[in-house]
């Protein structure tokens, strides 16, 4: 894929980061996040707002700050490795995939699985497994994809490369597929470029994210992620849809989101994206 086919969107979660600090709803959102620069957009359920129920109203928002809903991103309390939550993160799951099915294209992303009770890490990993594969199956019947997004917050299951190896071996690639977060990645593995080239024909699209040297996140451009080098991984995958999604969770960016994002997108097109 040539650099010019690239497509660059925006993750609400540094909006979401800041908690109470943000009084505002969805539409604020977009309206930053076009005047920023942005193609596309990837919210989550907790940022969705009035819209959550409202598809075709959501729409036409999007329309009108012409932006294109690349994902819909959701997690679960159960962090996905809870047994008796498997039948209503299904649930879950089902509702944000019909959400989905209304914007052409758009994924649904689902969180890392994450440990929130005691127990053997082993029997999480084969109950998120679970929860993916199957969510991955109603997605199918949707013909909506479904991907797993992992993280290196508290608790996660899928923090370095055993880790996603363990993961991976459990998911059906043909029903799953993997949104490589590269600050993520950073803060757990000595190698990203490695992991994602080794799983690249999981990858969907790509949150862009970095971080310094120590694990801290800092501004794109700011930190030790090669993005050219993810770029060029990303480029070659089979199965990436052309989209680089930017997240934002720096001290920078809690201070004045939309200008840290905006800062983001130009960051972005020294790269001729």
């Amino acid at each position: 894929m040539n650099v010019k086919d690239l497509k660059v969107g925006c993750q609400t979660f540094t909006w979401e980061m800041l908690g109470g600090r943000f009084a505002g709803g969805a539409d604020d959102l977009l309206k930053a996040i076009a005047d920023g620069g942005y193609a596309g957009i990837e919210i989550t359920d907790t940022m969705i707002g009035r819209y959550a129920d409202r598809p075709a109203e959501f729409a036409m928002a999007l329309e009108s700050a012409g932006l294109t809903l690349v994902s819909f991103a959701f997690g679960s309390n159960s962090g996905f490795t809870l047994k008796d939550n498997i039948g209503a993160d299904l649930e879950t799951a089902q509702r944000w995939i019909d959400f989905a099915a209304a914007f052409p294209g758009a994924l649904v992303s689902m969180g890392s699985a994450t440990s929130v009770s005691e127990g053997p890490r082993d029997d999480k990993f084969a109950i998120a497994a679970e929860v993916y594969n199957r969510a991955g199956e109603l997605g199918r019947k949707a013909g909506v994809d479904i991907a797993v997004h992992p993280s290196s917050h508290h608790n996660t299951l899928l923090f370095d490369r055993a880790d996603y190896d363990r993961i991976f071996a459990l998911i059906d690639p043909s029903l799953v597929g993997w949104v490589p977060d590269t600050g993520h990645i950073l803060r757990g593995h000595e190698d990203m470029i490695d992991t994602l080239t080794t799983y690249r024909d999981r990858i969907r699209y790509i949150h862009l994210k970095d971080v310094d040297a120590g694990g801290k996140w800092a501004m794109l451009g700011k930190g030790v992620c090669d993005t050219q080098a993810v770029m060029d991984v990303a480029g070659a995958a089979p199965h990436f849809n052309g989209w680089l999604v930017l997240e934002e969770e720096s001290e920078t960016a809690a201070a004045d989101p939309a200008a840290a994002v905006k800062t983001n997108r130009q960051t972005m097109r020294d790269y001729g994206a």
